[in-house]
């Protein structure tokens, strides 16, 4: 089996919508059944060799590319999703960077900063929450930024599904990566 060390394949929907990484084998199974619509990225990611045909005089084989999309109907509402947050994910959007002071730091001197304070109902949302570093985090307190004198550099938001996938972090081959980032929201942080 040819394969390169990036061995999850991002699944669409028939019209180019992300859905989910599946594995290697879940992406040959679609294209052994006949489940695959079109296929896109710089060639395939693997090659996967099955028999012998004695008739033929040939090996079976299944190319599978790192990007697939799936005949039917969607698996997934994707007008009621909001993507799962997580606090890699939030630094990643935030680009890293405190939302007080504009300082950029590593994941392990940054902070998840409610705006409106979780001890006052704030939400563990995207839309409450933005990357802050110890410093300014503990200057706010358990304070509205307004109430703390310290606005906001730049404001919360929900990441589109495109970005959703992105921001998941996880080793994405260059093509899937440039797939992925063509089809960014205009004002999203994620551009280079």
């Amino acid at each position: 089996m040819h394969q390169d060390n990036h061995s999850h394949v991002l699944q669409l929907d028939l019209q180019g919508t992300p859905q989910a990484w599946i594995s290697l084998e879940q992406a040959a199974l679609h294209v052994a059944t006949g489940s695959v619509a079109w296929v896109d990225g710089d060639g395939p990611l693997a090659t996967l060799r099955g028999g012998f045909n004695v008739i033929r005089q040939r090996q079976s084989l299944i190319e599978v590319h790192p990007i697939v999309a799936l005949r039917g109907a969607s698996r997934i509402n994707l007008h009621d999703i909001v993507p799962a947050i997580t606090k890699h994910k939030l630094f990643r959007r935030d680009r890293h960077t405190c939302a007080y002071c504009g300082e950029v730091f590593g994941d392990r001197d940054l902070q998840c900063e409610h705006i409106q304070p979780e001890s006052r109902g704030g939400a563990w949302s995207w839309m409450n929450l933005v990357t802050a570093c110890a410093y300014c985090n503990g200057r706010k307190a358990d304070r509205t930024p307004e109430e703390a004198g310290m606005p906001l550099l730049y404001l919360p938001y929900v990441p589109s599904r495109f970005e959703n996938f992105l921001l998941e972090g996880r080793r994405i081959r260059a093509d899937v990566h440039e797939w992925l980032a063509a089809r960014l929201p205009k004002g999203s942080r994620l551009h280079a």
